[in-house]
């Protein structure tokens, strides 16, 4: 809530306390009649008779309408203003401002919530963000809300004073009807008990050329008082009805009333609570978050401690054991020595098989060479004719 509309809501509580402080009168009782009212009841039960004429029945006609004409300016002055202000109920708003309050899901509050494919594809930013854009959101539709309420609550303390106006013009209207009702009775009375019988006595003392308009006089005399005796009971209903409408304007204003309360005592309670709340849910979420951080920077400062006592541990194991050993192993050197003991073995051995081979190889060269020499001899004899005994010569030297 802006500053302006919290100062606003501040400054109509005294309007809000002095409407619902009002206590209207009640309307009164029975009707007073003229014999039995006090000196100004009964100056003003005289003056209302002095309006009828029995001679113009249009008198009868207009008898106590005047009393109404105030009244209905203020009815259709009020008519006229529901006419033209364009206002929805009040209590829409309301709804209008807990549906936004219910509308702020708190499972958005889950900032750790992987963003969905066709969150991604629409661009649609991270789930912090998108909680603080959506909590501003929610500020704006409280704050245009709760301006609508101030007005809404304006135009009912207004109503709320016209209503008081109202009933104030009724309840006079009503106590005005009661005149003009005792003032009617009076005139029926004196009519009865007066008038008519001085015409009927006047009838009777005519002379018979004058006695059909004296009858005639008598019989509009006696059709005005039934037109009187009709109005006033008219005016008597109209008494009752009017009498029925006072509580059903006291009904009216005691549910403004009701509303207006309940319009003030949302937006400077309320409204208020609901902001402190959803600032909670804010900097609680931001502090979780912080907590979050925190555990895991705790949580990789632990595991690079134990992962770098760990790799000393084997590192120091790996450097220590090849500082312990010499610059050769005992083992590699009886290996390398049975190796080389080996090699010169077979060398020798090798050596033997060679120089045995060898010498197998001289004589079978020899015993190749002897042969490739008697061979030729054998050519050469047959080709200087010895024949057969060439073969048993003995090759000179």
């Amino acid at each position: 809530m802006t500053d302006n509309i919290r100062q606003k809501a501040e400054a109509s509580l005294k309007e809000v306390d002095e409407v619902t402080a009002v206590i209207l009168p009640e309307p009164g009782g029975e009707i007073t009649p003229l014999e039995a009212a006090d000196a100004p009841q009964s100056e003003a039960i005289r003056a209302r008779m002095a309006e009828l004429d029995m001679g113009d029945t249009g008198s009868i006609v207009r008898f106590g309408s005047a009393a109404q004409a105030e009244l209905q300016e203020i009815s259709q002055s009020m008519l006229a203003e529901v006419r033209n202000k364009d206002v929805g109920p009040a209590g829409d708003s309301l709804r209008d401002i807990v549906s936004t309050i219910r509308g702020f899901s708190v499972s958005e509050l889950d900032v750790r919530r992987e963003r969905s494919f066709w969150e991604k594809i629409m661009g649609r930013a991270a789930p912090f963000a998108q909680f603080t854009a959506r909590f501003e959101q929610v500020q704006d539709q409280i704050d245009k809300v709760t301006e609508d309420l101030l007005g809404h609550e304006h135009k009912l303390l207004k109503d709320i004073k016209s209503l008081d106006l109202l009933y104030e013009k009724t309840l006079a209207f009503y106590d005005e009807l009661a005149l003009y009702i005792a003032a009617g009775e009076a005139k029926i009375a004196e009519l009865d008990s007066t008038d008519i019988p001085a015409k009927e006595a006047e009838v009777q003392a005519a002379p018979e050329g004058e006695q059909v308009m004296k009858a005639q006089e008598l019989r509009d005399l006696r059709a005005a008082r039934d037109d009187l005796e009709r109005r006033v009971h008219d005016l008597k209903l109209t008494r009752q009805v009017t009498m029925q409408s006072l509580p059903s304007i006291r009904l009216v204003q005691e549910n403004d009333k009701s509303l207006v309360t309940k319009i003030n005592s949302t937006l400077v309670n309320t409204v208020p609570l609901w902001e402190t709340q959803l600032a909670q849910a804010v900097t609680i979420q931001r502090s979780a978050e912080a907590a979050s951080a925190v555990r895991e920077a705790n949580d990789l400062t632990n595991e690079l401690l134990t992962a770098n006592a760990k790799n000393l541990r084997d590192s120091n194991k790996v450097i220590r054991t090849e500082m312990e050993r010499g610059v050769f192993d005992i083992e590699a050197v009886k290996q390398a020595n049975a190796d080389l003991i080996g090699t010169i073995q077979e060398s020798l051995q090798i050596a033997d098989e060679g120089k045995a081979k060898r010498a197998a190889a001289e004589e079978d060269l020899k015993k190749m060479e002897a042969e490739l020499r008697d061979t030729l001899a054998a050519a050469k004899a047959r080709a200087d004719g010895l024949g057969d005994t060439a073969s048993t010569s003995v090759p000179q030297a």
